[in-house]
Parts: structure tokens; C-alpha cells; sequence
């Protein structure tokens, strides 16, 4: 029988103890988890609560307000779209097309307003005039429509309405005025208005309402050729685009 060397027995090391915990480092442990905790959530609750103020509807007479530096605030394409859709504007709800051709820098009151419009516009204010014009597809017309914006409340804006007269054009002189419209907001502190023109140059009579030219019994080369329409057409949108911009925005969806 063969004779081996006795195996050596291998010692395994002994475990580490376990560090002692101290009190004093535990607590401090849980109290920074317990803070850190708080101030992320003061932190997320910081950021809901600006989220909701950003979307608070304003109140009626703040959004009018806010309302009268729309003309400083809000891009020229939004105000002054590069064309409009007249989807059943024309004659008989025939289709339409505009397309801007012109827009004028903001101007001061004085110089982009009639007389009789300025001292209208007395007890109201006038702030600013924005203008541009805009031609059909046909190219046969122009529009020029403008918004005149006053820092004047709601009831002063009342005072004005039915008492504007025929407005000067842009880019045509006033003796080819044909027909006219203007609207008072009832959303902001801002008027609305619109002139047409032959774009051949013709010289007109003095320029008629547009609701008038528009009558399906209204005679004479403005009214043939649907300048009414043109006229109301393009202030009909210009306006729908200030009272959406005007109007507060619709509370959010409770969650």
C-alpha cells in the first residue's frame, strides 16, 4: 500500500464584522432621505401649480386688455394671414381667394387715419393702425383692411359703433373707394375695418357700406363686380382671427 502526503487543510478567512451603526449617523441618514424627498416633491407640485397658472382662463376684463397689445405681440402672418380662404364669400356663395400683396409698417394714428376717424377716436384713444391689402384670384380687386387699437374699455368701444365712416385704403388713393365695412370687437379694444378697389385704377363715387353693395337688388360697377363682398369678406376673417386671439383660453379638462 502506497504512502501520500497528508492534504494541508485550507483555513477559510473569517467574515468581517459587521461596522457597529451609530445613532447619530443613522438619524442624519433619514432625515436627508425624508428632506430630499420634500423638496422634490415641493418641487413638482412648484411645477404644476405654474403649469395650471400659464393655462388659467383670464377673467373677461383682463383678456380685453391684454387684448389691446395684440398689434406688438403677435406675428404679422397670424394677424395678416398670406391668404385667406373665402369658402362662400363671393356673390351667390360663390368661393374666394385672397392673397396679402402688401403690408404696411404699424403706423401712428394720425398718419394712417382719416380725419373724421380721428376725432372719433378722441375719447376712445388710438394706440396703433396695422393695414395690409390683398388682392382675388382674378387680381381685378383690392382689399385693404386694417385694426385700429385703442387702449379704450368696453364701454367707450361701444360709443364708436355705427359711427365710423368710409376708412382711407392702402395703396389706393380714396377716389377708388368702393365699398366698406367696419366692426367694433366686442372681445378686445380693437376696430376692424375694410375697403376695396378696382385694381385697374377706375375712379369711383363715393364709397358705399358693403352690406348696401351686397343687396341682391344693388346696381352699378361695385355691386356687378362683387366688390361688396370682397370688402366683408376679408374683414370677416382678419376679425375672426383677433376675437380667437382675443378670447381667453377654455379652462383644461379636470383630471
Amino acid at each position: 500500500m502506497s504512502t501520500s502526503t497528508p492534504q494541508t487543510a485550507v483555513l477559510a478567512e473569517p467574515e468581517p464584522a459587521a461596522p457597529r451603526r451609530r445613532p447619530g449617523r443613522v438619524f442624519a441618514a433619514a432625515l436627508c432621505a425624508f428632506l430630499g424627498a420634500g423638496t422634490a416633491g415641493a418641487a413638482a407640485y412648484g411645477a404644476v401649480a405654474e403649469h395650471r397658472a400659464a393655462h388659467r382662463p383670464l377673467a373677461a376684463d383682463a383678456a380685453y386688455r391684454k387684448a389691446a397689445s395684440l398689434w406688438r405681440s403677435t406675428p404679422v402672418d397670424t394677424l395678416f394671414p398670406p391668404v385667406l380662404d373665402g369658402r362662400g364669400a363671393g356673390p351667390g356663395g360663390a368661393d374666394r381667394t385672397w392673397t396679402r400683396i402688401a403690408v404696411a409698417p404699424d403706423a401712428d394714428c394720425s398718419a394712417a387715419l382719416a380725419p373724421e376717424w380721428q376725432a372719433l377716436l378722441v375719447q376712445a384713444g388710438c394706440t396703433r393702425v396695422l393695414r395690409a391689402t390683398y388682392t382675388d384670384a382674378t387680381r381685378s380687386s383690392l382689399v385693404t383692411v386694417g385694426m385700429v387699437f385703442t387702449p379704450a374699455d368696453a364701454a367707450a368701444m361701444e360709443g364708436l359703433r355705427g359711427r365710423l365712416g368710409a376708412p382711407a385704403g392702402y395703396g389706393f388713393d380714396d377716389d377708388r373707394r368702393a365699398a366698406w365695412t367696419a366692426s367694433v370687437l366686442p372681445e378686445a379694444p380693437v376696430v376692424v375695418y375694410a375697403v376695396s378697389a378696382f385694381r385697374d385704377g377706375r375712379a369711383l363715387d363715393a364709397p358705399r357700406p358693403a352690406d348696401d353693395v351686397m343687396r341682391k337688388d344693388a346696381t352699378g360697377p361695385a355691386a356687378q363686380a362683387g366688390l361688396g363682398h370682397e370688402a366683408k369678406g376679408v374683414a370677416d376673417r382678419v376679425e375672426r382671427a383677433v376675437r380667437a386671439l382675443a378670447a381667453p383660453p377654455a379652462p383644461e379638462p379636470a383630471r
